[in-house]
Formats: C-alpha cells, sequence, structure tokens
C-alpha cells in the first residue's frame, strides 16, 4: 500500500493581497493527516485561470487528492468551477437539489434570488455535490482515474461543515489510509 497524498490550493486575490488570512489550509491539512493522508504542497493562486490550470495539472501528476478552497461564489472573479470545466473537457449542469436548497435559503431570509445566486447550483458536468447547508455555494466531488478533485467555499465554516459531513466520510472509504503517528523529541 502506498501513502495517500494531498495537496491543498487555495483560490484568491484577497488571499494573495494580504486581505484576509489563509486559515482554510491549516485545518484541512490537520483533517487529512487524522485520515491517514499525507499532505506534499499547500499552495495559494489568485483569479487567474491559467495558472489555476496549471496548478491542476502539476497537482494531478503528483498526489492522489487535490483539494482546492475558494472560488465558488457568485461572481465574475469565482474562476475554479470555469477552470474544473475547462480543465476536465466539461460543461456545466444544474443540480435540481442545490437549486431547491438555494432558493429556499433566499425564501427564508425574505430576499430575491439573483440569477448570479441561481448559478451557484450549477456544477461541472462530471462531478458530484457535496451539499452546503450553511451556504449557498456547494462542493464538489470529481474522480478521475483513481484521483479526488474535492472543490470547496472559501468561507470557512461553509468549508468545515462541507468536508466534514460530506467528503471526508467518501474519502475514508474511498482511500485504504493509514494511521499517521507523530512524536516530537526534545533533547
Amino acid at each position: 500500500m502506498h501513502d495517500i497524498t494531498a495537496e491543498i490550493v487555495t483560490i484568491g486575490d484577497e488571499i494573495l493581497y494580504g486581505q484576509i488570512t489563509d486559515t482554510n489550509s491549516q485545518w484541512l491539512s490537520e483533517q487529512l493527516d487524522l485520515l491517514g493522508i499525507k499532505v506534499k504542497r499547500k499552495i495559494s493562486v489568485g483569479d487567474e485561470m491559467q495558472e489555476l490550470l496549471q496548478i491542476l495539472r502539476e497537482s494531478e501528476s503528483r498526489v492522489d487528492l487535490i483539494l482546492l478552497t475558494g472560488g465558488l461564489g457568485p461572481t465574475s472573479d469565482d474562476i475554479t468551477k470555469p477552470a474544473l470545466c475547462q480543465y476536465f473537457g466539461c460543461g456545466l449542469k444544474t443540480d435540481e437539489k442545490v437549486l431547491d436548497h438555494i432558493t429556499g435559503f433566499f425564501v427564508r431570509r425574505n430576499r430575491p434570488m439573483l440569477e448570479a445566486n441561481k448559478k451557484q447550483a450549477e456544477i461541472p458536468t462530471i462531478s458530484e455535490a457535496l451539499f452546503n447547508r450553511l451556504g449557498t455555494a456547494p462542493g464538489i466531488w470529481i474522480e478521475r482515474k483513481g484521483k479526488i478533485f474535492i472543490s470547496l467555499p472559501g468561507v470557512p465554516y461553509e468549508m468545515k461543515e462541507i468536508l466534514t459531513t460530506g467528503a471526508l466520510p467518501r474519502l475514508k472509504t474511498f482511500f485504504q489510509t493509514p494511521i499517521i503517528y507523530h512524536k516530537m523529541v526534545r533533547t
């Protein structure tokens, strides 16, 4: 059995410009370590399509699990879904369960739902939605040639919820992982 390896990619200009602190990759690293998955690299990329595509190519060639956070929102600079579609050569489909959830989200708050919000129910045709009960952007699960790509919202509490309730249980059954023990020796 070989070590299961992962790379974590945080997406957004706001991370590179220092406008927000990346706490997602630290938490994700802890969770993967508990599962026995070795994180080999963490990288942050801005809202640049070609940069993200290059990182996807590199990561797929290096590791078993590629975990992305950020870029799933309703604004024009949210490039993760278009990048995944371009990378995998597929289009988008509307996930009706996600659309129903988003519609209810706005109805409960007595707010109008914009077309941009409806687009959040779109996921790559080759993917499955990971349900987000706390927000409007679903996570995305893609399997290809024994590799897993998981894309999660950048909002930390949404990312944690989706990973904990949707992605981690699936990862446990997909990968047979050893327990990783760490010891600190002080001399």
